[in-house]
């Protein structure tokens, strides 16, 4: 891995993407595969007077907790998670994966008892992270370190893959978080025309759904919270979605590959899905509490991302389409769906996508009208 790369990769992240200061703690979780770049974020984190702690997963580390853990040992929430997420300042995760479909065919019903136990843990921190400003807030941020499982999942070589996550990061510029700055200034505008809207409907060949933000916030995805980013997004009023929504991109959720997605909506709830392939999975899900309701709507502005990967923190960025999340809201949204879980689905809006506002075209074949 390109020292340069790696070095400018964890100065962003500490510096902008988390803000770091002195006296502050940062909690980094990632597998060992990122130990490369978690050992320069250490340097960069001691230099700046903080304190930084790490915790490693190893190989095979979720397949065999769920083909041993007992109902007792399902039940536990992550002592150590659970601290960081009361404890400290700031909190970075490092998707670094050994294999994306590790855990592809074990027992559903273990994995929704883990669901559960993690609730608490995600409730709290969703409420930390729903304001930076505020006292006592976590700053966190969610990024990628390149592997060959990752890579294999894209279809790419590892060196390939490394290039394609280092420019949706914007690593190659001289100055990255001045790059990352120009991305807030652009969607700034975009954030305060759809925080003055209150009727928002997707259409394509393949979609038509509405919904109402009326009373909601819109958020500019900059590159702090998520690294690459570029989105904005907001959440629907819980009861307002209606229609139907076809999902082109696919994605791994727990493990599986899930491909086709479409759901029917009906006074927010999904009262329909069907899959082609992954149903099993989506019918799992969807007996899951809070999950036949979205927790986020989003449109993807990064346009340096133009494939998909499977690994929905890029996928979800893709400049020239949409997204809508079933489960957890986001706080600062103003949402107030609640979920053990919160699943990205994907569609192209590049062929014949529309995005209208209160009656009016803002949005055609992936670019803002705006």
């Amino acid at each position: 891995m390109n020292q340069e790369i790696l070095n400018k990769y964890a100065q962003l992240l500490v510096h902008y993407c988390v803000e770091l200061k002195a006296e502050e703690k940062l909690f980094i979780s990632t597998t060992t595969l990122a130990e490369p770049l978690v050992r320069e974020i250490y340097r960069e984190a001691t230099k700046l007077g903080a304190v930084m702690e790490v915790d490693f997963q190893f190989q095979d580390q979720s397949k065999i907790f769920y083909e041993n853990a007992s109902d007792f040992v399902l039940r536990q929430a992550p002592v150590l998670k659970k601290a960081a997420m009361q404890d400290f300042d700031a909190y970075i995760y490092i998707k670094a994966p050994y294999d994306l479909n590790e855990t592809k065919g074990l027992d559903m019903k273990k994995k929704q008892l883990r669901s559960e136990a993690l609730s608490g843990i995600n409730k709290l921190y969703f409420e930390r992270t729903a304001d930076r400003s505020l006292p006592g807030a976590l700053k966190r941020s969610l990024c990628q370190y390149p592997t060959p499982a990752s890579a294999e999942a894209a279809d790419m070589t590892l060196e390939e893959y490394g290039d394609f996550v280092f420019n949706a990061c914007h690593l190659s510029a001289e100055d990255p978080a001045g790059q990352w700055l120009k991305v807030r200034k652009h969607q700034q505008h975009i954030k305060e025309y759809l925080d003055k809207v209150n009727i928002v409907r997707y259409k394509a060949h393949h979609t038509d759904v509405e919904f109402s933000v009326e009373g909601r916030t819109w958020i500019n995805s900059d590159g702090q919270t998520n690294m690459p980013s570029g989105e904005v997004f907001s959440g629907p009023v819980e009861n307002s979605v209606n229609g139907k929504v076809h999902f082109t991109y696919p994605s791994i959720y727990m493990g599986q590959d899930v491909k086709g997605i479409t759901l029917w909506v009906e006074q927010g709830e999904v009262v329909k899905w069907k899959a082609e392939q992954g149903q099993a999975l989506l019918d799992a899900v969807f007996e899951i509490p809070g999950a036949k309701f979205f927790g986020e709507v989003a449109i993807g502005t990064n346009y340096q991302i133009q494939r998909a990967t499977r690994n929905i923190l890029f996928d979800e960025k893709i400049g020239g389409t949409i997204h809508m999340a079933v489960g957890q809201s986001y706080k600062q949204t103003g949402g107030t769906n609640q979920s053990s879980i919160h699943w990205d689905m994907i569609t192209d809006m590049t062929e014949s996508g529309e995005i209208w506002a209160d009656g009016e075209l803002i949005y055609e074949k992936g670019k803002f009208l705006i």
